[in-house]
Order: C-alpha cells, then sequence, then structure tokens
C-alpha cells in the first residue's frame, strides 16, 4: 500500500473538527447508479425484522442477529474510508480501531426500512469509489496515498457543491461519514475525544449553581 504523503498531527485535528462539522452537511437521498465491480460480493439480505431484543443483557457481536453484507474486497475498503475520515491523532485511535467498520456493516445488514434503503446507498457507493479510484490512479483505493483518497472525498465531501455527475457520490459520502461519526463518538474512545462525561458513577450529587437557581427564581 502506498503511504507517502501521510497527514500531520494538527492536519489530523483538524479533520477530526471538519468531520463533526460534516455530520450535518448530507444531502437529500438520491438512488445510485449501480455499478459491477462489487456486483457478486454483496450478501443478499435474508433476516427478518426481529422486534424487540428480549435478551437485554446479553452481548452480542457482529452478525449474530442477522448475516452481515460486506465481502473482504468491500470491508478493506470502508476500513480505508473510515480511517480517512476519522484517522487516529494524539487524543483518540482511528475508526477502524474501534470498530466503526463492524458497526457500518452490522447496520447495513439489518433488514429494516432504513438500513435496507442505506444498504443500497452504502454498495453503490462503494463500487463507485472503487472505480473512481482505478479512473483516477489505476490502483484500487485502499492501495492510495491519504492525499489520493483525500483528492477523491474532496470532491464529493459537498453534497451542495459538487459537480454535475457526482451527485450520487456525494450523498453516499454523506449516508458513510454519518454512520461513521456516529459509530465512533458512541465509543468509550469517541466520547472521551469530545469530552462527554455521562453515564459515570457519582458518589453524590452536586447542588444546581447559585446563578442557574437564581434564574429559576428559587434561591
Amino acid at each position: 500500500m502506498n503511504t507517502d504523503s501521510q497527514p500531520s498531527t494538527e492536519s489530523r485535528k483538524l479533520t477530526r473538527r471538519a468531520a463533526l462539522q460534516w455530520v450535518v452537511a448530507a444531502g437529500a437521498a438520491i438512488p445510485l447508479t449501480s455499478l459491477d465491480l462489487f456486483a457478486d460480493e454483496a450478501a443478499p439480505v435474508t433476516g427478518k425484522p426481529h422486534g424487540t431484543d428480549p435478551v437485554l443483557n446479553k452481548v452480542y457481536k457482529p452478525g449474530d442477529l442477522w448475516p452481515l453484507t460486506l465481502a473482504p474486497g468491500q470491508r478493506r475498503t470502508v476500513v480505508a474510508l473510515c480511517d480517512l475520515i476519522l484517522p487516529a491523532d494524539d487524543r483518540s485511535p482511528s475508526a477502524s480501531t474501534v470498530g466503526v467498520p463492524e458497526f457500518v456493516d452490522e447496520w447495513i445488514s439489518a433488514p429494516y426500512p432504513v438500513q435496507r434503503k442505506d444498504r443500497e446507498t452504502i454498495l453503490a457507493g462503494l463500487t463507485w469509489l472503487e472505480a473512481e479510484s482505478r479512473k483516477r490512479f489505476q490502483m484500487g483505493f485502499v492501495e492510495l496515498s491519504t492525499a489520493e483518497q483525500s483528492a477523491i472525498a474532496d470532491d464529493i465531501v459537498h453534497p451542495k457543491r459538487v459537480k454535475a455527475g457526482f451527485e450520487d457520490a456525494a450523498l453516499f459520502f454523506g449516508v458513510f461519514r454519518n454512520l461513521v461519526l456516529t459509530g465512533f463518538y458512541t465509543t468509550p474512545a469517541g466520547m472521551k475525544d469530545i469530552g462527554f462525561i455521562g453515564n459515570v458513577a457519582l458518589a453524590k450529587f452536586p447542588e444546581p449553581p447559585k446563578e442557574a437557581l437564581e434564574k429559576l427564581g428559587l434561591a
């Protein structure tokens, strides 16, 4: 894999902050044009809706509830794109090291309407990404340098500013980016990265600040 032009620590910080802003940039849903590069790889959706999980204290692994979707080649592309969006920096690990690719696979494999729709978008988008990589650089996406991967991503990152013909790819990137951010920032590492301190046991509950009580007329 070509690893030249790796981003500096500071540029990774900017990427992570930008990623948090990107979460609001997803465009309206448009079906992606189907290509054939991964046509034989994707597993069919065979699961049926399960309703409410009756065993709430059981830990489930990806694939326990329904068959997963991503074939090995697609999974490698997902890992690379996850880490392009959220690479490791001096504060947090990369998205792939905390299970975000597994989260994406689990999400698009679920047999529910929203997930089925996202599955079509993600699979078509991965196909487009691979085709675009080979068209521009004669290599698969995972073989590209960070700079080359970023060059493709930069063309589809802003759904309102993409050039003609890239609209569907921009939709894919928006859906994929949102899944990556959701997966990462609901892990302990992601919560720590943004300073979330919920779900922490407290020995005692501090009283509300005096200023807040005064504003409510309770002081």
